[in-house]
């Protein structure tokens, strides 16, 4: 690529265009995953669609490698590249709530922190996120499993419209009446099928939730995955919870004499009434002795940055997913051997719940194609050294490897990292085929292929 070509480049586009020349590349060129260390040619802070237009034209045009970057969270660092051109949208994270009809438009760029924050002026939520930093238009594109799934369903099953576009530069509205197929094919594939701009989600009255984790013995796992296995297949929907092995953190609820140690967890949110969440807790406590804890009622904001400080940006990080239909206990028994080998405090497994509205919505309705999975579950390892990258890298392989056969072929989107594009086929699911004949109408060339691709 030209100096000419960056120049002209420039000339057209109103937001921020950085090269490797320019002072403030090397920190534009960062993600969140510490371990990703790669220099792209160019990287455009779009302002607008037409700027994100612009880009895809000339990433096209000139033969390049294309990485589209909302919050920058991908594992495997698909908001990158070497040598090619980079679209990041941190420039553009508005919010546009509308209270009467519930809904908010939010752009491209936009966080679970920004969106929750711009929400819940009004009381209102949607499924987002466990951690704020992470964008909303990845977490959405490849699902949306959070705290409010059960209730809500996935992010994607509260997607109304997007505005997206295309691999021939141009944008397009896709939602239920435009471009059906499209909006059929981002509701769960992925960014394989364009650039979203903006983004319009239906919004619930969610303000104040009682939440909170709990920590337990962690010679009580079996017990408690147990327990949790039985209790989530008819807990009101208005629970989402989920069981996570976890070092304790230097935190005042925990006993100074139990910092460092291995627990099994519980973290639990009550989206329903504030005023019931102590009794709907109860059955948390009765089912083994919980060691140190913070619940209470919270702002819902408050929890989707509860666990930022265990993964700032630049931390080095390596995942593993699976789909679990039924938690076995030979599963468990994986879990117990694997999990409390977790080596550092922002390494973990979680365990989440996809039951309750998820099921509602048929295997065909979105391209999320996991609709009778019961669960989803997570292994990360994750930590500042670079040391300790091939050891964490193997504890979180082992531990895949030891519950795969316990699971289904696919996983998560969202969980899978650099070595899991062997998966592809397995992680898209039963609509795959029709997946790949949408991605030939819309990106024959494979423009949008740094991310789990579906080669057209």
């Amino acid at each position: 690529m030209t100096a000419n070509a960056v120049s002209e480049l420039r000339d057209r586009v109103r937001g921020d265009v950085i090269g490797p020349e320019d002072a403030g590349f090397e920190e534009a060129r960062k993600v969140h995953n510490g371990m990703i260390d790669k220099r792209p040619a160019v990287i455009v802070r779009a302002v607008n669609a037409r700027d994100a237009m612009t880009t895809v034209n000339f990433a096209r045009d000139n033969g390049l490698a294309l990485s589209v970057r909302g919050g920058g969270h991908s594992g495997p660092g698909f908001g990158t590249n070497d040598g090619g051109v980079v679209l990041d949208f941190a420039r553009m994270r508005g919010v546009r709530v509308d209270p009467r009809t519930k809904t908010a438009r939010a752009e491209g760029g936009a966080t679970w922190g920004d969106f929750n924050a711009a929400t819940h002026a009004f009381g209102l939520a949607t499924t987002g996120g466990i951690i704020s930093t992470t964008g909303i238009a990845g977490l959405t594109l490849g699902g949306g499993i959070g705290y409010l799934s059960r209730g809500h369903g996935l992010s994607l099953d509260n997607l109304i419209s997007a505005d997206v576009v295309t691999a021939d530069g141009n944008m397009v509205i896709a939602n239920e009446e435009e471009n059906a197929d499209l909006f059929w094919a981002i509701r769960g594939g992925g960014g394989n099928f364009g650039v979203c701009t903006s983004m319009e989600y239906k919004l619930q009255p969610v303000q104040t939730v009682y939440w909170g984790p709990m920590f337990y013995e962690i010679d009580e796992a079996e017990t408690i995955f147990r327990f949790y296995r039985d209790y989530i297949k008819s807990a009101p929907r208005e629970m989402g919870c989920f069981p996570a092995f976890q070092i304790a953190p230097p935190l005042p609820f925990i006993p100074e004499d139990r910092h460092g140690d291995m627990f099994v967890a519980i973290v639990a949110c009550w989206s329903g009434d504030p005023s019931q969440g102590e009794r709907q807790f109860k059955v948390f406590h009765e089912v083994a002795e919980v060691k140190a804890e913070m619940i209470g009622p919270v702002p819902y904001p408050m929890i989707n940055s509860a666990f930022d400080g265990l993964f700032p940006t630049g931390i080095r990080q390596y995942w593993k997913g699976n789909f679990v239909k039924e938690l076995t206990d030979e599963a468990i028994a994986v879990h117990v051997r694997h999990g409390p080998n977790a080596p550092t405090v922002s390494s973990t497994m979680h365990l989440y719940p996809i039951n309750g509205a998820c099921h509602d919505v048929a295997s065909d309705a979105t391209a999320f194609g996991h609709r009778d999975a019961n669960f989803a579950m997570v292994v990360l390892a994750a930590s500042d050294d670079p040391a300790d990258d091939a050891a964490h890298t193997k504890w979180v392989r082992d531990y895949s490897d030891a519950v795969s056969p316990h699971s289904e072929p696919g996983g998560y989107i969202n969980f899978m990292d650099e070595d899991d594009r062997g998966r592809v086929r397995d992680n898209f699911g039963t609509n795959y085929e029709r997946l790949v004949q949408i991605k030939r109408r819309y990106d024959p060339d494979n423009l949008f292929r740094i991310n789990q691709n579906i080669a057209p």
